[in-house]
């Protein structure tokens, strides 16, 4: 009997360790592993609901998850600058998604001509003089770029170009097939699987997309500019705002002239929440206010939530600049 319960506990502890630790910084990443794992394992993620990727703070439990996952992914320093010391002190694989090889890259300021592919040897302090669109002509009054965002630095939502999400998911499924040889296959297949969706995505939402060219929008973060450049879209500007801080009636009264120049918009916010300055500054102009979430934070995390955050970022543009 006591033999029989060894061989139980040994049969559970090896099951137990077949499943690889995958561990990601921010949610779209863990969406896009979950395509890879689907039907063999569950993807973690260390940033809770609501949570900046910009700005976290790292709890005692979220460093002993960093170190024990046995894959881990982040975007890179120029999104998750909490992350580098942690790192320093982990021995197993970790990848800096930004680094890729092949990855195009954008940086605030870029034309949506002037996209780079990485070549393993981009400069993170790049300062090379940009052309500033029409986006980028009020940068001195505040309403050129997000506060986070200088001008030059690299734009790191990079996980909203689909092309960029393929070759992510590519290195995941190179990295589990390493360590967990059995289901080298059922990653290949996951991969080609979702590949072939994004395609078909592709196929379903750029007809609606195109056909939204030109119509003028304003964001209050910006989050987007992968995706825009994808499908041909351009925001108008940024309404960039300190949360702590409400901007003075100069500032307010700049930006509602921006609205005014532009007649009938669209304002997109970032849930969980909607700026207090939002209903202010649109007060009495034809714009409607309404939302794109870039991180997902409310998918169930499932093989298909990548790509439902990507359709549900053209749905929300679609219904908002499609009724102007």
């Amino acid at each position: 009997m006591s033999r029989l319960f060894c061989l139980i506990t040994l049969l559970f502890v090896a099951n137990a360790q077949a499943e690889v630790r995958l561990l990601t910084s921010i949610k779209p990443l863990q969406l896009i592993a979950a395509a890879v794992q689907d039907g063999v394992g569950s993807p973690d993620v260390l940033l809770p609901p609501g949570a900046s990727p910009h700005h976290y703070a790292l709890r005692p439990s979220d460093v002993r998850r960093v170190r024990n996952a046995d894959l881990l992914y982040w975007i890179g320093p120029d999104m998750e600058a909490f992350l580098p010391r942690v790192l320093e002190g982990r021995s197993k694989p970790n990848v800096a998604v930004q680094e890729l090889p092949g990855m195009t890259l954008r940086r605030f300021g870029d034309s949506h001509a002037e996209a780079h592919h990485d070549d393993h040897d981009h400069d993170h302090d790049h300062d090379h003089d940009h052309d500033h669109d029409h986006e980028h002509e009020h940068a001195d009054d505040g309403l050129g770029h997000d506060h986070d965002h200088r001008p030059g630095s690299l734009d790191a939502h990079l996980w909203l170009l689909p092309a960029n999400a393929k070759l992510i998911a590519a290195r995941m499924a190179a990295d589990l097939a390493k360590l967990d040889a059995a289901n080298a296959a059922r990653y290949a297949a996951n991969l080609q699987a979702f590949e072939a969706r994004l395609d078909a995505l592709d196929g379903r939402i750029r007809p609606t997309l195109v056909a939204l060219q030109g119509k003028p929008y304003f964001v209050f973060h910006e989050a987007y500019d992968y995706f825009e450049a994808a499908y041909g879209l351009k925001h108008a500007g940024v309404f960039s705002v300190l949360t702590e801080v409400q901007p003075g009636a100069r500032h307010v009264a700049a930006m509602r002239k921006r609205l005014q120049q532009a007649g009938p918009s669209c304002v997109f916010s970032e849930p969980p929440l909607r700026p207090r300055l939002a209903e202010t500054l649109t007060a009495g102009l034809p714009v409607k206010l309404a939302e794109l979430d870039a991180l997902g934070g409310d998918l169930p995390v499932t093989a298909t939530a990548y790509e439902q955050l990507l359709e549900n970022l053209a749905g929300g543009l679609a219904e908002c600049l499609g009724s102007l």
